[in-house]
């Protein structure tokens, strides 16, 4: 088992299997071995119906213990029956359409002991944002339609009516929610505090008669809404590809989808908990310094438009996050971490998923990464239609697979995986970009490693499951090193340098430095002696401290495991003494310090004292000499080469003391401006 696994231990469970009607083949005595277990799980053929009273005895026994169910389609009633036992916690496993419902089923058992001890691992929760809605909804579209279905949503909902035309619309004889016409320009905020900004907003008038009319004042305003339900027939107002809580954006023409929209809005009333997908650590974040833009990664790839630049950090809106993760994949610090689940938990699961594969004897394990909603759809179709997943194929769930960055896909090789496919949604094809790049990322590790053809990364984007069988059954069999697992961190950096470090020791080519492609996350800072200064604006400007000074002499240092690339260094540096070069320093050299520039301090020309950098003390003096009239003799520059206690006491000493004040004027009255002989005015 992983030396990270949070699996909980056989003792702590207790495991429910069922073969469904004997539609699969279950070696009881080898999935207990397999798991662990004092003795072999009884195997049900019937649990959800004529044997469920085994679930309900094993629940009331035992209701402090983890209880596996090894069945997802029944899961609602098993929920419902447990509903009654105080604190029961119930885990669901599919085994079915991922494992016994297969060409391969009777060779599956070690797949299935791998998959019940991946459920068995304990995540860990994330974080909850709360959202209100008090069931204002704004109707928008046009004619008849949009009036009959904001009459039919009024009666759940207190609903406002926008409509984009009115020439067909009979006019209501009672008016049961406003109505008005306009156009809506820009939406943002989230559910419950939706801000929609009109252009052309007009009320109708309540003097209609035999058409809508509405006030000739026309103006462009902001009104709120708790909800909003799009049939305009325009393109989305807000989340083209990835949506929003409490907005409904449906296709006016397709009645079926506008009715089943209908029933999803009616419900968005009420107190809701949407999960925390990221979190943030503004102290390690390189988006900024000093008014220099460095990594602006999470903004640029964000579809939503959460994330915003605020000072030196940026600002997530969590309201409005819908997880898709490509903050995190393409966030070189870790400040954007993904929460659901974190990473070392991620890795974790594939840790226990194959690690008891293999050790319960099984061989060339592939991991098959999916979405639940599309991927696991899709297992079903191939279980359902076909030949089923082969018993080497290993799915794992997650919620969004473009969360995956390079360090979560080379911790899943150090488990054993010889390969990894990636399976995404064809909607999301176009989008795929951070995804991209870190499985590029990831195979330049392989390859420069010398692994085999087949141990690779595969991205797969495809919803026909004719065509995802297939492709999976075209992978090779190849022969993985032993697998070397480790601790994983939540820290993104640091999983990242152990998997790669495991990585590096299972190779068949061990690899010192790597050169790397552009844009990636690691490599080194390299100065021009001839160029800095050693001003040590640099090190100020370094979000991950890898650059660092010293307080004895004028010195910059450099720390290669910290580096992220950002660029904030070579922007900052007014001397442009600056480049940077992406490459993977694998040597233990890379975790220590080395000093890029460094000078011995000039010292005071009056007491001796080191200070300051004398190539920039003497640059200064190159720009001040005759120039500045402050500095025009030979006696003030040689103010600049003195220490700053020195140079005080010089100043003072000199017959030009600049602290001495000098005489106060005279105050003018009015006769300081009268002739001697004048006399003054009397009244």
């Amino acid at each position: 088992m992983s030396k990270s696994s949070k699996v909980k231990k056989a003792d702590n469970y207790q495991l429910l299997v069922c073969n469904c009607e004997n539609t699969m083949s279950i070696d009881a005595k080898k999935l207990g071995k397999d798991l662990g277990l004092s003795e072999a799980p009884d195997v049900h053929s019937h649990l959800c119906r004529s044997q469920l009273a085994s679930f309900e005895d094993a629940v009331a026994k035992n209701p402090d213990r983890k209880t596996i169910i090894a069945c997802t389609q029944e899961a609602p009633l098993f929920q419902e029956l447990a509903s009654e036992v105080d604190e029961c916690d119930l885990t669901f496993v599919n085994i079915r359409e991922t494992a016994g419902w297969s060409k391969s089923g009777k060779k599956a058992t070690a797949k299935i002991a791998a998959l019940i001890a991946e459920s068995a691992f304990d995540i860990t929760p994330t974080g909850l944002i709360p959202l209100v809605s008090k069931g204002a909804c704004v109707v928008y579209g046009a004619g008849q339609q949009a009036m009959d279905i904001a009459t039919k949503l009024s009666d759940r909902l207190s609903v406002s009516l926008l409509l984009t035309d009115c020439d067909d619309i009979f006019v209501p004889l009672s008016t049961q929610f406003p109505v008005y016409k306009g156009s809506v320009s820009r939406v943002s905020g989230a559910m419950g505090r939706f801000k929609l900004t009109i252009e052309n907003h007009a009320a109708m008038k309540p003097s209609s008669k035999d058409e809508l009319k509405f006030h000739n004042h026309q103006a462009k305003v902001e009104i709120s809404s708790d909800l909003i339900f799009d049939l305009s027939g325009n393109a989305p107002l807000v989340g083209a590809q990835h949506g929003r809580d409490g907005y409904v954006h449906v296709d006016p023409e397709n009645l079926i989808k506008t009715a089943e929209a209908m029933f999803d809005i009616v419900d968005l009333v009420g107190e809701f908990e949407k999960p925390l997908y990221v979190s943030y650590d503004k102290t390690i974040c390189a988006h900024s310094r000093n008014g220099k833009t460095g990594c602006s990664n999470c903004i640029d790839n964000c579809p939503t438009s959460a994330i915003t630049s605020e000072g030196d950090g940026v600002f997530v809106y969590s309201k409005i996050c819908d997880g898709c993760g490509y903050c995190s994949a393409s966030c070189p610090t870790g400040a954007m971490a993904y929460a659901f689940p974190n990473r070392s938990d991620l890795i974790g699961r594939c840790q226990t998923l194959i690690s008891t594969y293999l050790n319960a004897g099984g061989k060339n394990s592939v991991l098959l990464v999916h979405e639940e909603d599309h991927g696991g759809k899709l297992i079903s179709a191939m279980a359902r239609f076909g030949d089923g997943l082969a018993e080497n194929v290993l799915p794992l769930s997650v919620h969004s697979i473009t969360h995956i960055g390079h360090d979560v896909l080379s911790g899943f090789f150090t488990t054993g995986v010889q390969t990894v496919v990636v399976l995404a949604p064809m909607k999301k094809r176009d989008d795929l970009d951070v995804l991209n790049f870190q499985i590029d990322l990831t195979n330049t590790f392989l390859r420069a490693m010398k692994y085999q053809e087949g141990i690779q990364v595969q991205l797969l984007d495809e919803d026909n499951p004719d065509i995802v069988a297939a492709s999976l059954a075209e992978i090779p069999a190849v022969k993985m090193p032993k697998a070397k697992n480790f601790t994983a961190s939540r820290n993104k950096r640091e999983t990242a340098r152990l998997a790669l470090a495991n990585l590096n020791a299972m190779a068949p080519e061990t690899l010192k430095v790597l050169k790397l492609p552009e844009n990636s996350p690691y490599g080194k800072v390299s100065i021009d002696p001839q160029l800095c200064t050693l001003c040590l604006s640099c090190v100020g400007a370094c979000p991950a401290s890898a650059l660092g000074d010293n307080e004895d002499r004028p010195q910059v240092t450099f720390s290669e495991h910290a580096c992220v690339q950002c660029g904030l260094c070579k922007a900052t540096c007014p001397e442009n003494a600056i480049s940077l070069s992406p490459q993977y320093n694998f040597d233990k050299s890379a975790l220590s310090p080395i000093i890029l520039n460094s000078e011995e301090p000039l010292e005071c020309t009056k007491c001796g004292k080191p200070f300051g950098s004398k190539s920039a003390i003497e640059k200064v003096i190159g720009i001040l000499s005759g120039k500045n009239p402050m500095f025009q003799s030979s006696e003030q520059l040689a103010l600049l080469k003195m220490c700053d206690n020195c140079r005080v006491i010089t100043m003072t000493e000199t017959q030009k003391d600049p602290m001495t004040l000098g005489v106060v004027p005279k105050t003018m009255t009015a006769d300081d401006y009268l002739p001697e002989d004048d006399e003054p005015t009397k009244h």
